[in-house]
């Protein structure tokens, strides 16, 4: 981090004498903070807390090159678990690899629709606990929730909305590692119909493995060609990229150093939009925060 903030330093000290220094280092900044809030969770603790919750929709067209682990994961929702307990899928992977969006492209297939008699996205985040959960839960399904409800109320109105329901749920960005809040809250969807199932995305192995033994779905950088598709997609109106060859070849070599985190990909590609001065793109593909940002994201 010490490289990277002495880079800065520096440029903030050159744009005293250089204006035209000044709106680049802001956008510089923003992308900076973007990025190593993907690419380092523990580091950059505060900037995660400040994300907007989630929610179940997505459009086809913004989700690129993850097709196989959508099939992946809709194949195991439509296999009815053994066991008679409902079964939890998690999602793994670092943070702007896309487990939400991959979650969300999965809610809405019409596969999966048709599967399950109710549908429920919870973004689960920080503050976890069993009766705020359930009450999420609950007021997905249709059911009435007030401030001071208790425990034995939420859980007899889930349990009876839930009854003999084949039921999906999702929830999304899981952090939690207490055990015994999951079976807490396990037993309140035990009510459910056979094959009805559960899928979590979380950042960490450990929390995938305390929740439930179940499949887990390593989520893996996407592949360059896909990774400059979405970078052009984000820098260029679409077609515009074939006036401007030279802006390609650069933005390869900065996808490149993205090292297939999508966040990272269309966050830079951002930046650079309508820009058509190459000079600009060079100033992001040769900054120091570039290269420190790729060997971050090799080291993973």
């Amino acid at each position: 981090m010490s490289t990277i903030q002495a880079v800065l330093l520096d440029a903030e000290e050159k744009q005293v004498k250089n204006r035209g220094l000044t709106v680049w280092l802001e956008q510089l900044k923003d992308v900076f903070y973007d990025v190593v809030d993907v690419l380092d969770e523990f580091e950059c603790e505060a900037l995660r807390r400040q994300r907007e919750m989630t929610h179940s929709f997505v459009r086809d067209s913004d989700v690129i090159g993850r097709d196989d682990d959508k099939e992946k994961i809709i194949d195991l929702l439509m296999h009815p678990g053994d066991d008679g307990t409902v079964p939890v899928i998690s999602i793994v992977g670092i943070g702007g690899l896309g487990k939400t969006t991959l979650a969300q492209w999965v809610y809405n297939d019409e596969r999966v629709a048709k599967n399950f008699a109710s549908r429920i996205w919870v973004c689960v985040s920080e503050e976890f606990t069993v009766l705020k959960l359930a009450k999420e839960i609950l007021k997905s399904v249709g059911g009435e929730i007030s401030e001071n409800m208790s425990m034995d109320k939420v859980q007899a109105s889930l349990r009876s909305y839930l009854k003999e329901k084949r039921f999906f749920i999702v929830l999304d960005d899981v952090w939690n590692e207490d055990r015994n809040k999951w079976i807490g809250l396990k037993k309140l969807l035990i009510e459910g119909a056979k094959g009805s199932k559960i899928v979590v995305t979380t950042r960490s192995h450990k929390v995938a493995k305390v929740m439930a033994p179940g499949p887990i779905h390593d989520l893996i950088g996407l592949p360059e060609d896909d990774c400059l598709f979405l970078f052009l997609k984000w820098a260029f109106v679409e077609g515009e990229e074939k006036q401007y060859p030279k802006l390609v070849e650069i933005g390869k070599q900065i996808v490149k150093k993205c090292s297939g985190v999508p966040l990272a990909v269309r966050t830079l590609g951002s930046l650079l939009y309508s820009k058509t001065e190459e000079r600009d793109w060079i100033s992001i593909r040769d900054n120091e925060i570039m290269e420190d940002m790729e060997l971050r994201a090799k080291g993973r």
